[in-house]
């Protein structure tokens, strides 16, 4: 197990960048950059045992400073969309940033995709990884309560790169968090994801307003286009979603127990991805806004569902949907969720 620290550059202001990258013995290599705590990288093997890299993203910070999808990054402090941009805890109301139409979205003008994170390396003999911090000062973007938050990547033998995320609060506030990274698992830039097959372990997902905000039913996915309780082509019905896929689907589970929630198959490649989290939901996209603008790390522009991501995350909106699994956090309480990518053939 290897990892191994070097620069990528700094921001206008300074900061310094620093790229992290972790390899197991099984030809898995994972890239991280502090700024964003963006992954740029998977390289893994294909059934030949050809490595390839299946994240969308860029050569250079330069690139990741510009214009971009939140390609690879962490979203807090608030994942998904929050309706108007503002919520109302113990009788105040909070207003943050409008950034997607009259919503909020990804926490906002500067969410945590936008900073820079201090980094520790993890190793010990069974996994490698770097532990990241950040402190959320007390109304950044809107938001109530300076907010610790750590994000931890690790990378171990059985390919499976683990993000542990962890927040504490001096102030109620509202939390979720998640990662934005958007996979092609027959290599970044080699065309579209609508030949990969993949199952969402879901019989329901929240319903929607045209502007992606949620109604407050979970409506079932039988019978529609959505349903990928079987396995299911990508692009088999994604004609019938206005836009394509960008929806979050509630995940077969009781508790926070981490559990299967997706697992997607490439036939050229032989490639597979499972996705296990405690969260509640997941949002699977289609990389419906990409348009051939942005050109990724092998010359390759990114057209149209050139990626897809599966977000693990609570609800859309649960600050303003009190029937929604709750996001709210209080001092002396531990924000905590695991999610859990594993790569085979």
């Amino acid at each position: 197990m290897i990892i191994t620290k070097e620069p990528f550059g700094e921001l206008k202001d300074g900061q310094e960048v620093s790229l992290f990258t972790l390899e197991n013995r099984r030809n898995l290599t994972v890239k991280i950059i502090t700024y964003g705590g963006i992954i740029t990288s998977i390289l893994t093997p294909d059934q030949k045992g050809k490595p390839d890299d299946i994240v969308l993203g860029f050569n250079s910070l330069e690139d990741y400073l510009g214009k971009h999808p939140y390609f690879g990054a962490l979203i807090g402090r608030y994942g998904n969309r929050i309706a108007k941009g503002k919520f109302s805890l113990n009788g105040k109301e909070y207003r943050l940033a409008v950034n997607d139409g009259e919503n909020h979205l990804h926490g906002g003008l500067v969410g945590f995709d936008k900073v820079v994170w201090d980094a520790e390396e993890l190793r010990d003999d069974a996994e490698v990884g770097v532990r990241l911090s950040y402190l959320s000062k007390d109304g950044e973007e809107g938001y109530p309560g300076n907010l610790h938050t750590t994000v931890t990547y690790l990378l171990n033998d059985q390919n499976e790169l683990k993000i542990a995320y962890k927040a504490a609060t001096d102030q109620p506030t509202v939390v979720n968090l998640t990662n934005h990274a958007y996979f092609n698992l027959a290599g970044a830039g080699s065309g579209d994801i609508l030949d990969h097959e993949i199952m969402i372990n879901a019989h329901r997902y929240t319903a929607i307003t045209d502007d992606l905000i949620p109604t407050g039913e979970l409506k079932p996915v039988q019978g529609s286009a959505l349903d990928f309780t079987t396995v299911k082509r990508i692009g088999a019905d994604i004609n019938k979603v206005k836009g394509g896929y960008d929806h979050n689907y509630v995940l077969d589970k009781a508790g926070n127990e981490l559990t299967l929630a997706a697992k997607v198959f490439e036939p050229k490649s032989g490639r597979i991805l499972e996705v296990f989290t405690t969260e509640p939901g997941i949002q699977f996209y289609t990389g419906n806004f990409l348009d051939g603008t942005l050109t990724g790390k092998e010359g390759k522009p990114y057209g149209k569902y050139a990626g897809f991501c599966l977000e693990t995350q609570h609800f859309p909106d649960s600050p303003n949907q009190p029937g929604f699994p709750g996001t709210l956090l209080n001092p002396g309480d531990l924000y905590q969720q695991v999610t859990i990518y594993k790569f085979s053939v």
